[in-house]
């Protein structure tokens, strides 16, 4: 007998056990719960109950593996066990993988039609992946099987219910029809009153909302949720104070209550307590420490205080806690972002829009990766999507605008830029920050007011986020630095100071990299502050030689350490080479840890900036009856303000040649072209070498006309023609190496950087780039975003007016080409007519400039190093200068280098210098001749000449300073003897 009852005490000591834990398990205590599954477990492994209770249980202390491990030997044990698929589902749905999640709890009731559970997690999960209809029909077979419902169809319960699965699933008629026929059954019911005002609230019934949030106070005074959700609807109303009280009136009755510690951080954020918003999310945190919108808010507040790597930990946390969480994933992304982790930012929106589709702001995000990387076509489907989910969405609008500029799309152009308009003027209207960036602003139809007011509203940003990094370290009333009025602490040299993210292979560099090196040692000591890492390039090597302190910056994130070494460096006038473009660190600037802070080259437009107190300018490009465009002091150089570094880079190109090749007895000069630093070694070896003018006449003096060595069909003529049709790389003639120009990354890619000067004879055709040898080729090599549609209509009314021409553009970019290409025929207009070429490495880009007759300018936005490449390679370069200082360099390069003639006041006369360039070929030739020597005549591109005229002016910036005087124009050029002796 005695043996006979063992099994029966076993079983109720295992049933005592199993009782024992699911009690445990529904108290909390999953220690417990979890200690007395595992002896139920080691004593029967195959029983599912059991499997079943430690797979909840891992679920709830978040061990997802081992949850989704025990799920599956439940499984195994007894494939129709429907619970079992349904924790597989919770563990899927907690990772982020909704669709699967949703596959299992399908199965999951298949097995299981009345399965209750199973439809309220499988309409949780559809709400998580926005099916909507299909959240909503789950919810109602979960009621519909509800014994409640069935039993009583008055029953309380089952209508809060209702009202919650319809709140949760976004229905909010259907939500408030349930809360309302609960209320019918007990009208002082406090939470149901406390859930219809947040169904109001999220209906946008704000005023309904918080009468509907104080009667539920008033019937339950001590109910902390309704004084936090009351405080919500009170913020969205704009009253702020109220809605602090509230938050702490919720405090006062539970200290420990995480969404009010929460939300109240909010408000002190954007009341610039940052300290204590910061101190909030942390107590908020210490409460729940699992509060994943805690956690991104944190995060959020410590990127704005530059503490990267921190937000990235938060934001990690956030979404650990809650893997669905799409709004962790997108500002995650916008970190990774700032942190030039542009994979990781990608990954980031992806994640955040698979989980919510119709996130609009990660579209937005996402689209911003694309066209940060050049994606352009991908920027703007997702631009267009952002914009579908949510039509007001001006930052989506704006960067779609700029991105269809970018390839010339200018369908519906002229409603496009009268909305862009209205969008910033609202913006300003409204203070808020404009969607339209500063350095786009050029590019639109706004006002001076309306550009300068957005620039000026990016110079408060960089004012603010200083604010908060003397918050964050605790610095607020840190004094401001001190700066000496005389030059004692230097030796009495004058401490210039360049900041620029574009101390490398960038074009900033191509033109200023031999400044540093040519000042005046005696009189200036310089310094050089790189925002970027180094590239190894030759330009940044230059850079950090012949500049007297080279500090590369981009090793100290903290902008306000990285002021404090500019400021221990003792530097006199700092000059911000970048203004709002890619890399910049205005906030150093916002510090002001130098006495005089300059803009200068790498921006062309004012700074809006109360902390900047020139720009380096001159009176072509700023004329002073605009000077209110600026927020700055205008300083003028005496010729141009802009500068190229050409004649050190490309030397080579100072003299060619060119070979007689089809003249029918006219030599022309930029057929087929011959440079080289050895190219008089190399003629002096040729037999018959002539100097000719254009029009083919031999010429001892060239009177003005274009005159150069000629090279006659012979030998070494064909040897050079053969190895341009055959595609070859490069022939060796009397001992010379000569290179197919097209080959120049093969044979020295430093060489084809720019980085060194090409040691052989390099030849540049027409037919390399497919140009005809019988036309006139006007020719433009900006990005295609500096063409707007009048632009386009000029030129092909040029084109028409010159039946022999073409019109050479660049790929810059491909997408560009067929938009471009159509416009034009539906100008009238052949696609024969508009020729194309690929972007080219630097040398090769300046190079081939001189195969084109005429340079058209673009008026919206010149082509400044364009500008500056084209006329070094000699070709003349027709501008129209507008209103904007982007508009304007061209002018003043022009009128720098003597070539007035080619400065057109308006668009028919911009029209009619360049037909006359193309159709009067003495009128061409004298020009093209002017510009051949002028380059290396005028200051233009003289950078020892420039660079003293700088000093002049930075002497009478320091002289006006040190005289006690507040930043002034200067735009009269002090005698070099006062300055110096100054």
């Amino acid at each position: 007998q005695r043996t006979s009852l063992e099994p029966t005490k076993r079983m109720l000591s295992f049933q005592g056990l199993a009782e024992l834990a699911h009690r445990e398990y529904q108290s909390g205590d999953f220690e417990a719960a979890e200690r007395h599954c595992m002896q139920l477990w080691r004593q029967e492994p195959d029983n599912t109950g059991v499997l079943l209770l430690l797979s909840s249980i891992h679920f709830q202390c978040r061990r997802l593996d081992r949850s989704a491990h025990f799920s599956t030997l439940a499984i195994k044990q007894n494939p129709m066990l429907a619970e079992a698929y349904s924790n597989l589902g919770n563990v899927y749905k907690e990772r982020g993988q909704l669709q699967e999640a949703i596959d299992h709890y399908r199965h999951a009731l298949r097995l299981k039609p009345d399965f209750i559970d199973g439809y309220i997690n499988l309409a949780a999960a559809l709400v998580a992946a926005g099916d909507m209809e299909g959240a909503v029909q789950a919810y109602v077979s979960a009621l519909q099987y509800n014994p409640a419902v069935t039993l009583d169809p008055n029953f309380l319960d089952a209508y809060i219910n209702l009202g919650n699965v319809l709140k949760e699933a976004r229905i909010f008629d259907r939500a408030v029809a349930g809360y309302l026929r609960a209320l019918s059954l007990s009208p002082n019911h406090a939470v149901v009153h406390g859930n219809l005002a947040c169904v109001y609230y999220e209906q946008g019934l704000i005023d309904l909302a918080i009468d509907t949030y104080r009667r539920a106070i008033e019937l339950q005074p001590h109910f902390p949720d309704a004084y936090c959700n009351l405080a919500n609807a009170l913020k969205e109303k704009g009253n702020v104070s109220e809605a602090e009280e509230c938050y702490n009136t919720a405090l006062r009755l539970c200290p420990t209550h995480a969404d009010s510690l929460n939300n109240l951080a909010n408000i002190k954020r954007e009341q610039g307590n940052i300290e204590e918003a910061v101190q909030l999310y942390r107590k908020a945190l210490e409460v729940f420490p699992e509060f994943a919108a805690a956690h991104s808010n944190l995060a959020s507040v410590l990127q704005q205080q530059g503490k990267l790597q921190e937000a990235l930990m938060h934001y990690k946390e956030a979404i650990r806690i809650s893997p669905t969480f799409a709004d962790a994933y997108s500002n995650m992304g916008n970190t990774l972002k700032e942190m030039q982790d542009v994979q990781g930012a990608l990954q980031c929106y992806t994640r955040a829009i698979q989980i919510n589709p119709a996130f609009a702001d990660a579209h937005s995000n996402l689209a911003s990766i694309h066209k940060d990387s050049g994606n352009i076509p991908e920027a703007i489907a997702s631009y267009r999507t952002a914009l579908k989910l949510k039509p007001d969405f001006p930052d989506a609008y704006c960067n779609l605008a700029h991105c269809l500029q970018i390839v010339c799309d200018w369908t519906d152009y002229d409603e496009r830029m009268k909305k862009l308009v209205s969008i910033v003027a609202d913006q300003l209207d409204k203070n808020r920050l404009p969607s339209v960036h500063p350095h786009h602003s050029m590019l639109y139809p706004l006002s001076h007011g309306f550009r300068k007011a957005i620039a000026e509203r990016h110079g408060n940003l960089c004012l603010d986020k200083v604010l908060i990094l003397l918050c964050s370290i605790n610095a607020l009333h840190k004094p401001a630095y001190e700066h000496p009025k005389d030059l004692k602490a230097s030796g009495g040299r004058l401490r210039v100071g360049y900041i620029s993210s574009d101390f490398g292979n960038h074009p900033t560099s191509h033109l200023m990299q031999s400044i540093p090196g040519m000042h005046n040692s005696e009189k200036f000591e310089v310094f050089c502050y790189a925002l970027s890492p180094d590239d190894s390039t030759n330009f940044r090597v230059k850079v950090m030689a012949e500049a007297h302190h080279f500090i590369d910056l981009s090793q100290i994130p903290c902008n306000g350490k990285a002021a404090d070494r500019i400021h221990q460096d003792g530097v006199h006038i700092l000059v911000n080479m970048n203004g709002y473009t890619k890399g910049a660190r205005n906030e150093l600037f916002a510090l002001r840890p130098a006495p005089i802070q300059a803009m200068w080259l790498g921006y062309p437009g004012t700074s809006g900036a109360p902390f900047m107190d020139y720009i380096i300018t001159d009176k072509e490009t700023s004329p002073f009856e605009v000077a209110e465009q600026y927020s700055e002091k205008m300083a003028y150089m005496p010729n141009t303000f802009f500068i190229g570094d050409h004649a050190n880079m490309f030397p080579h190109l100072k003299k060619k040649a060119v070979i007689d090749f089809k003249s029918n007895g006219h030599i022309f000069d930029n057929r087929i072209v011959l440079n080289g630093i050895d190219l008089k070694a190399f003629l002096e070896s040729l037999p018959d070498i002539k100097i000719m003018e254009c029009d083919g006449q031999e010429s001892t003096d060239s009177n003005g006309a274009l005159s150069m060595p000629v090279i006659p069909m012979n030998t070494a003529a064909e040897a050079i023609i053969n190895m341009i049709n055959q595609g070859q790389i490069q022939v060796t003639i009397n001992g010379f190496t000569v290179s197919n120009g097209l080959a120049t990354t093969q044979i020295n890619n430093k060489a084809a950087t720019g980085e060194e000067v090409p040691r052989t004879i390099v030849v540049t055709t027409r037919s390399q780039y497919g140009l005809p040898e019988d036309s006139i080729v006007y020719c433009n090599f900006n990005q295609l975003y500096k063409i707007d549609p009048p632009t386009l209509q000029m030129w092909a009314n040029i084109l028409k007016r010159v039946p022999n021409s073409v019109l050479w553009l660049l790929r810059f970019p491909a997408v560009g080409e067929p938009n471009i290409q159509q416009y034009a025929q539906n100008l009238g207009l052949p696609a024969s007519r508009i020729i194309f070429s690929p972007v080219a490495p630097k040398e090769e880009h300046v190079r081939r400039g001189q195969l084109a007759d005429v340079c058209l300018d673009t008026p919206l936005c010149n082509g400044h190093t364009t500008g500056m490449d084209v006329l070094w390679a000699g070709t003349p370069m027709v501008t129209m200068p507008g209103e904007t200082l982007a508009s304007r360099v061209a002018a003043s390069q022009l009128t720098c280098l003597g070539c007035p003639e080619l400065i057109a006041p308006s668009r028919q006369e911009y029209e009619d210098v360049a037909v006359k360039l193309g159709t009067d070929m003495e009128f061409l030739k004298k020009v093209r001749a002017r510009v051949w020597k002028q380059r290396i005549c005028s200051p233009l591109f003289n950078t020892k000449q420039y660079t003293m005229d700088l000093e002049r002016l930075y002497l009478q910036m320091w002289e006006h300073y040190a005289a006690g005087g507040k930043p002034d124009h200067l735009v009269k050029m002090q005698s070099l003897e006062s300055s110096e002796s100054a």
